[in-house]
């Protein structure tokens, strides 16, 4: 971390705080752990932290040190805004702009406590006073760890904060086999468990509790694969008739994606889910060597995130959103076989 932050961030902690603690709307592992890991961390150093998200996180999460503690706005928003109103510094984790936080974003813009934001994806806004941004890292888990660490505090983590950064590293790298996942990480991951994140369990509890519905929805998904070998391309598609039948539930599609760009000579993949109730087409992205989906979702998909890991969406339907990426693909074949 640059001595300067450090510096601000030493400042606005120097006496007793009541601060908040905002992740990103839809969270995942990384944002439910590094806001909890940071909240721990800091009530132990005798601040008052509330851990608030715009809306509620997937079951196989709901197991983590003080996950039945954070607020949801969409469902206790008077809640949520007084904590906001009565914040005297606003900590946002994973997001890097405060339009990703949805609804919630409204009352953050007119906040008046000081922000400082710790995050790893691209093209940062500029909202913060202190702003720790380093898009090489694995996780924002990771950064809360050496953000930790900064700030002299390595030997206060508890088994409870080691386990919630933990799970944010691990689901942030898949399982540690992502390019962003260095010797580094490994060495902060070593720490923890030593700290007392007991890994075979943290895995457990988040990888090995599908239900049948879940095992279901992923076959369906799997038979809706379809392939573009000569633009090395995979996709996989899910209606919301499909969903329904299936009995969805938040996170029963993380890392469907996954299994169209594990296919041999696939290097870009997506998944393309339908959302009714919303009225768009959400999609996932990802891909292996130099192509970038963070700007193949900012060109045309109102989204963005990591080079090889970045979302959208679409206000067309599910099948108007399909047509339409197939279209646009042909301008890409060069890039997509660059490393072939």
């Amino acid at each position: 971390m640059d001595k300067d932050i450090v510096a601000t961030v030493n400042g606005l902690l120097k006496t007793p705080k009541n601060i908040v603690i905002v992740g990103h709307k839809n969270p995942d592992g990384d944002a439910v752990g590094s806001c909890l890991g940071l909240s721990f961390f800091l009530k132990q150093r005798g601040h008052k932290a509330q851990v608030v998200m715009p809306n509620d996180f997937p079951n196989f999460l709901k197991w983590i040190p003080g996950w039945e503690d954070i607020l949801h706005f969409d469902k206790k928003e008077s809640a949520v805004r007084e904590a906001i109103h009565a914040a005297e510094i606003i900590f946002t984790l994973d997001f890097n702009d405060l339009d990703r936080t949805g609804n919630l974003s409204e009352v953050l813009k007119n906040a008046k406590a000081p922000f400082v934001m710790i995050d790893h994806h691209l093209q940062p806004s500029d909202y913060a006073v202190a702003t720790y941004s380093d898009t090489s890292m694995s996780s924002t888990a990771q950064m809360v760890f050496h953000f930790i660490e900064a700030l002299n505090g390595v030997d206060e983590i508890s088994p409870e904060i080691a386990t919630q950064l933990y799970v944010g590293i691990m689901t942030d790298t898949g399982s540690f086999r992502f390019p962003a996942t260095t010797a580094t990480t490994h060495r902060v991951i070593a720490s923890l468990i030593e700290k007392g994140a007991e890994n075979s369990k943290i895995h457990e509890n988040v990888y090995d509790t599908n239900s049948e519905d879940r095992m279901k929805l992923l076959g369906i998904a799997l038979n809706n694969l379809r392939v573009f070998p000569e633009y090395r391309t995979a996709f996989i598609s899910l209606s919301q008739k499909e969903l329904d039948n299936n009995n969805f539930k938040k996170g029963d599609t993380e890392g469907f994606v996954n299994y169209a760009l594990s296919l041999s000579g696939v290097i870009f993949a997506l998944i393309f889910i339908e959302n009714k109730q919303e009225g768009i087409t959400k999609i996932s992205l990802r891909s292996r060597g130099s192509f970038s989906v963070n700007e193949f979702a900012r060109e045309h998909f109102n989204g963005g995130g990591h080079a090889n890991a970045a979302g959208g969406r679409s206000e067309m339907s599910l099948l108007k959103t399909i047509q339409h990426f197939i279209s646009i693909l042909p301008p890409y074949k060069n890039a997509l076989n660059h490393d072939a």
